[in-house]
């Protein structure tokens, strides 16, 4: 639409950029639609709206001044239209909101103008600051007053730098989990990675006395050999776990080969194809579905040497090995396995030659399985073989009429059953504790003298942590399974403390091992050094027999002390090396004190040659 002429003679000659100016590629921003109709209508509007202000979304200012500093030369009718400013005609919602957006631009411009005054005092400040640090330290060659623009410029930059750091620090590492804010890593050694790891106390004081041969568990395995590990599983006891480390997790000159998509493993012995390890991962449930002690003690033999003649058979050694866990965590994993459908019916269950009848073992659930069961109904049943399952599991069953329950009165039979599963417990080869993987890790290493790639890990957060059961559903739970909280805690007692005594053994055996080495280099440099002496006064004597004779009156008494001396070091050498042959043997005690005398007659006599 084309302006009137009396507008286009008020807004005068279009305005030119000046001399040197950028050009203008883009059209300025037009009005609204409501200014664009204002100004069709209303002629004398369209200078009023040149006089009125910027466009939508630029401030000028609640007193700023109009855009033309002269006043538009218009006729007298469209004077006082040319002085009444253009949002004067909006709706009165209208001036609303643009009054508003002035006002928040204009707050918007003054925030960011403080920030940048602020900003800038402040660096000015650390200028000051950093700069009063500097002279004091290094006097006047390092005077910040006398730096120039592109030091100050470049420690501003340091500054700032160094703030940004400390804000992505906080937000990468927040509170004190972040290894970079641990400052006891350069002042502390590496901490113990045995330490406690059922969180609680570190320092164990132990409640049961047991001898030196109950805690030195050290297996002569032989896996070349006729030697076999047997691996008791007991569920919901992290045995799939363990199970899976033996199979998959040992340094050995003949690694167990574990197909993909295969469970079992096929574990041969160097140079046979014949296992040394029989457990659910290398040779199946050969024996049953989680075979007990009962169980596993009369079916391995047979099972491994069936079908040789029993005068061919080889004098084996089955070692046998398990894990335990405590009882109410076990309990609550069991529940809730069951819960999922696990039923294990295929457990054998077999004692004296014979698997128990129903009346013997009846069923605490009639459909296929037990699947979505409470917790009430799975505590409720009587026979449910959950309760005190580690003590039944780890005894000797024939000791009680197996599961015949009318043998002996209950509390006899109780009191059996947990001695055996005590006796036999502290007479396996080894036994490690779900709460305490590294510790399990360290003594399966030192028992059977075989190392694991890769560590245990520890998971305090299992589907029996997310149960939440009060105090007194936890107290029919230790009530139902007392035998096995007895037996936890024997077990966890005798463990920790083999894990001391290996621990402080091995202590010991590195302290000696340096102070033979440190003897052993100190002999060597004696000996050489009497060797050359002796050399140098022989060929002395030989040149001037007589005048060595008057000189040096002591030249046997010094020979003969070289010669028991270097008796002494082959003495000590040869007592060495029967220590390290016998190093194994009970009596260790005995030859480390001979070598202590021997070394301390070695130590006199050099002290009286000095």
């Amino acid at each position: 639409m084309a302006l009137p002429a009396c507008a286009a003679r008020a807004l005068g000659p279009p305005l030119q950029p000046e001399r040197g100016a950028p050009a203008r590629t883009t059209c300025p921003r037009r009005h609204s639609r409501v200014e664009a109709e204002l100004a069709a209508s209303r002629p004398g509007a369209v200078a009023a709206s040149v006089r009125a202000g910027p466009p939508r979304g630029v401030s000028r200012g609640f007193n700023s001044q109009p855009l033309l500093d002269e006043p538009l030369k218009a006729s007298s009718s469209l004077a006082g239209a040319a002085r009444t400013p253009l949002f004067a005609l909006l709706p009165r919602g209208r001036r609303r909101r643009m009054h508003d957006l002035r006002r928040r631009w204009d707050l918007g411009s003054l925030c960011r103008a403080l920030l940048t005054r602020g900003l800038a005092a402040l660096g000015h400040s650390l200028k000051h600051v950093l700069g009063a640090i500097f002279s004091k330290i290094f006097g006047p060659l390092a005077s910040v007053g006398n730096m120039d623009e592109k030091s100050n410029k470049l420690l501003l930059a340091l500054v700032m730098l160094f703030l940004f750091a400390v804000i992505v620090l906080q937000y990468v590492c927040p509170g004190t989990e972040c290894q970079l804010l641990r400052l006891q890593a350069f002042s502390s050694p590496m901490p113990d990675p045995y330490r406690s790891e059922d969180e609680s106390s570190a320092r164990f004081v132990p409640r049961y006395n047991f001898s030196r041969r109950d805690l030195l568990r050290k297996v002569d395995f032989d896996i070349k050999g006729d030697d076999l590990i047997v691996f008791l599983h007991i569920q919901k006891t992290g045995g799939t776990t363990f199970g899976r480390h033996l199979v998959r997790n040992i340094q050995l000159e003949q690694p167990c080969e574990c197909r993909v998509g295969q469970k079992k493993c096929t574990c041969h012995r160097p140079g046979k194809r014949e296992t040394w390890l029989f457990s659910r991962f290398s040779t199946g449930w050969s024996c049953g579905l989680h075979a007990d002690w009962t169980e596993l003690t009369s079916c391995v033999p047979a099972v491994v040497d069936g079908k040789r003649d029993a005068r061919l058979r080889p004098s084996r050694n089955f070692h046998y090995i398990t894990i335990l866990r405590d009882p109410v965590s076990r309990y609550l994993s069991e529940w809730r396995h069951v819960q999922r459908g696990a039923t294990w019916k295929a457990s054998l269950h077999v004692c004296d030659g014979r698997p128990p009848t129903s009346e013997e073992l009846p069923s605490c659930y009639t459909g296929d399985d037990w699947s979505g069961c409470p917790l009430k109904e799975f505590m409720d049943c009587p026979y449910n073989l959950a309760n005190n399952r580690q003590v039944r599991m780890l005894s000797d069953l024939t000791l009680v009429g197996c599961y015949n329950l009318s043998v002996m009165p209950e509390k006899q039979r109780n009191k059996v059953l947990l001695e055996s599963a005590k006796s036999n417990l502290k007479h396996m080869a080894f036994f490690g504790l779900t709460e305490f993987q590294r510790k399990t890790q360290y003594l399966f290493e030192k028992t059977f003298n075989m190392n694991f790639i890769s560590p245990f890990t520890q998971y305090n957060t299992t589907r029996a942590s997310s149960v939440e059961i009060n105090e007194e559903i936890q107290k029919r739970i230790e009530g139902l399974n007392f035998l096995d909280m007895e037996l936890y805690s024997y077990a966890k007692d005798l463990f920790l403390q083999r894990y001391q005594f290996m621990r402080q053994k091995e202590h010991q055996e590195a302290r000696q091992k340096r102070q033979e080495q440190r003897k052993f280099l100190k002999g060597r440099f004696l000996q050489t050094h009497f060797q050359s002496q002796g050399q140098s006064q022989s060929q002395s004597h030989r040149q001037n027999p007589s005048q060595n004779l008057s000189q040096n009156p002591n030249l046997n008494a010094n020979q003969n002390v070289t010669q028991n001396l270097i008796q002494n070091l082959t003495q000590n050498s040869s007592q060495k090396e029967n220590r390290e042959s016998h190093k194994q043997n009970p009596g260790q005690e005995q030859s480390d004190g001979s070598a202590s005398n021997s070394t301390n007659d070695y130590i006199g006599s050099v002290e009286k040659w000095r």
